[in-house]
């Protein structure tokens, strides 16, 4: 068969097997084009079975572009709340601000100006395009790639723009004239659900027969995928401090800076440490460092005792947390307990905002997972022994 044929075969076949299989997913009921850029927006570093009830939360939330545009960023936050990747939220906001201002509140149709949105790359504008609009545009995202470099035997590295370029030509010779929206989410669900990147399910693919890499017995060893550098471990001890006096019954979270890493949303007080041999710190320095670490926020309070460990990965950054229960003290600490190290932490320049919140005050704020675990457990913990 030659290249033409195969490409053929391909497009029709797997059309056939997509109308037959595809999965009742949420945002393929319709073709609201806010619908289906929110959930690929969604889909990004997450699996559609975690995606679907945010998707079903936020839509309820944000029904439109100009409820998302409106609302408070803390609430886009705390709907996103868990799902991780936060400048998704943030971007997604931001883009649904220009399409209110510039485009009366309709996702715009051309490439141009969706494009032009905040967060919005190649792969999305080319999913919002064919799957809302129906325009023969590519979107290329893993399962595509992993999909293609399979069937059509591409040993090219796939993290290299030059093979993503070449694989969004292959996928517009490849979109049957009418059908670019059915294609693309063809596309996807092969490799989402056939073409997996371990252990791929060949005997139920619908392509198999002229799979070129099947037929030379390397569909394992593809895609060809240059390995990312493994996140940087950082060390840090984190304070659960519980509020004594008019703050009885509370526990202390602070706000994160204006800009970075997890910008604007709430946390545990926490400062990075060095690394010990061991990797982790023991506990008796680790709450010295913490108590003046907190001492130096204005906040006097006094570590208790180790309560748990915790740990958190970013794309970059792995964190290493040892949490410890403290005390506030109702009068400044003495100074003996004010630690000898001297420690950068993440704090503005005019000092971080802190507050003293309820278990029901957590519905008000947007919390990274690690610590909303961390003070769920503590609240639940509380009720137990209560």
């Amino acid at each position: 068969m030659n290249q033409t044929e195969q490409k053929k075969f391909f497009s029709q076949h797997l059309l056939e097997w997509y109308m037959r299989n595809k999965r009742d997913l949420p945002w393929r009921r319709h073709r609201n084009p806010y619908y289906i850029w929110v959930s690929e927006i969604m889909l990004q570093q997450t699996r559609v079975d975690t995606v679907i009830p945010y998707f079903h939360r936020f839509i309820e939330r944000f029904p439109t572009v100009e409820d998302l545009a409106d609302a408070p960023e803390q609430d886009v936050l705390k709907c996103w709340e868990g799902l991780g990747y936060y400048s998704r939220a943030r971007n997604l906001q931001a883009a649904a601000k220009q399409v209110k201002e510039l485009h009366g509140g309709q996702v715009p149709d051309d490439k141009q100006s969706v494009f032009a949105l905040k967060g919005v790359g190649p792969y999305t504008a080319g999913a919002v395009l064919s799957i809302a609009f129906n325009k023969p545009e590519p979107a290329v995202d893993g399962n595509v790639m992993r999909v293609l470099s399979r069937y059509f035997l591409i040993e090219e590295d796939i993290m290299k723009g030059s093979t993503r370029s070449f694989m969004e030509g292959l996928v517009v010779e490849l979109i049957p004239e009418g059908r670019a929206s059915d294609f693309n989410q063809a596309l996807m669900e092969l490799g989402a659900l056939v073409c997996t990147p371990k252990s791929p399910h060949c005997l139920t693919c619908p392509v198999m027969e002229h799979c070129s890499a099947r037929l030379e017995g390397v569909e394992e060893s593809l895609p060809v995928k240059t390995k990312a550098k493994p996140p940087r471990p950082e060390f840090r001890v984190v304070a659960l401090v519980e509020g004594s006096g008019e703050h009885a019954g509370k526990v202390l979270i602070r706000q994160r800076p204006q800009e970075g890493l997890l910008a604007r949303m709430w946390e545990l007080p926490h400062v990075q440490v060095p690394q010990s041999r061991s990797g982790r710190l023991p506990d008796e320095p680790a709450m010295d460092i913490l108590a003046g670490a907190l001492l130096e926020e204005g906040i006097t309070a006094r570590p208790t005792g180790y309560m748990m460990d915790a740990e958190h990965t970013f794309s970059h950054i792995h964190w290493n947390l040892q949490v410890y229960s403290c005390r506030e003290e109702e009068l400044p600490l003495v100074a003996e307990t004010k630690a000898v190290y001297t420690l950068e932490h993440e704090v503005k320049d005019d000092g971080p905002i802190h507050r003293w919140i309820l278990e029901e005050d957590m519905a008000r704020y947007a919390f990274p997972n690690v610590f909303l675990k961390i003070i769920r457990e503590y609240f639940n913990g509380k009720q137990t022994a209560e």
